[in-house]
């Protein structure tokens, strides 16, 4: 009966000749999945997707090499069921925690896949459900760039993407519920104005770091200008001096302070400070200032936010 079956700490994998053709948590399924290859010759291209046994209707589908149980049911699924099966175990096989080819690192999702033996990054996202988007489309059309629309649907979310490749990397400048309201010069202007502001260091945007030196090539591209209500990006040569210069002297005590530096070190670099709930004032401070795009925090690690 476990011939081909190999019994792993939580689970059941099907092996012949040192090929590995799916994992398995039950017994059971791992003995039905490898009675259906033995009776295809262990070609996969030859699996049904349904199979029926036992009063029960089982959705197969081969997936990288191996043979995966896409759901058990006692009625017979739809053609349109089984699609939406495929679809989501395509995007993750494995079940990780965001999917096939996306990461995150601190704030930002990034899709990545290893082509011919080497790594290409496609894109930079500060959503998961922009960088699921995208890695979606491009999991369906074969990961090409050019596939993608300037005004993308999105079925799985029913909305509207709006989208730009820029140097073989898809960027998401904005999401509407309906494509009639979409001005795309507006939404260039606001995606110009993002940047500038993360150049500048008025506002973190980290998914938008390859673009700071991009600035007047992409406002030639858009044919518009970064605009703001409250910075006037053209005359402010360091608009963090008129931020600093606003600030209480705590304020700029713990700002000087922070260099790459946990809460401790900041305590002992304004040990003349210390009074009653000294650790809350300067947590409250710290606060105040990332909160006000001057610092940003990197796990236990403040850092200074500076114009490049």
């Amino acid at each position: 009966m476990t011939k081909y079956i190999r019994k792993n700490k939580s689970s059941y994998a099907i092996v012949r000749s040192s090929i590995n053709y799916g994992k398995f948590r039950e017994i059971d399924d791992a003995v039905l999945v490898r009675d259906i290859l033995i009776e295809n010759d262990w070609n996969l291209d030859s699996i049904d997707e349904i199979h029926e046994a036992d009063g029960k209707y089982y959705v197969l589908k081969a997936i990288d090499g191996k043979v995966h149980i896409l759901s058990k049911s006692k009625t017979e699924p739809s053609q349109n069921e089984i699609a939406e099966l495929v679809k989501k175990r395509m995007r993750n096989p494995n079940n990780s925690r965001y999917g096939l080819n996306i990461t995150k690192v601190f704030d930002t999702f990034i899709i990545k896949k290893q082509i011919a033996g080497d790594d290409y990054i496609f894109g930079y996202y500060g959503r998961l459900e922009d960088a699921e988007f995208v890695r979606n489309h491009l999991l369906d059309n074969q990961w090409n760039v050019e596939s993608f629309s300037e005004i993308q649907y999105d079925e799985d979310k029913d909305n509207y993407r709006v989208v730009e490749v820029i140097d073989d990397k898809v960027y998401v400048l904005a999401s509407f519920e309906d494509e009639k309201s979409i001005n795309l010069d507006e939404v260039h202007c606001e995606f110009l104005n993002r940047i500038t502001k993360h150049k500048l260091g008025l506002a973190q945007y980290p998914s938008l770091d390859e673009l700071t030196d991009r600035i007047p090539e992409l406002e030639e591209k858009f044919n518009t200008k970064a605009r703001d209500d409250v910075w006037d990006f053209k005359n402010t040569q360091n608009p963090l001096d008129d931020i600093i210069f606003t600030l209480t002297p705590f304020q700029k005590s713990v700002y000087d302070a922070v260099d790459n530096s946990t809460v401790e070190d900041i305590e002992k670099a304004l040990v003349r400070f210390r009074s009653g709930n000294f650790t809350q004032k300067i947590r409250k401070n710290l606060d105040e200032l990332e909160n006000q795009g001057l610092i940003t925090k990197n796990q236990n690690h403040y850092i200074k936010q500076k114009p490049k």
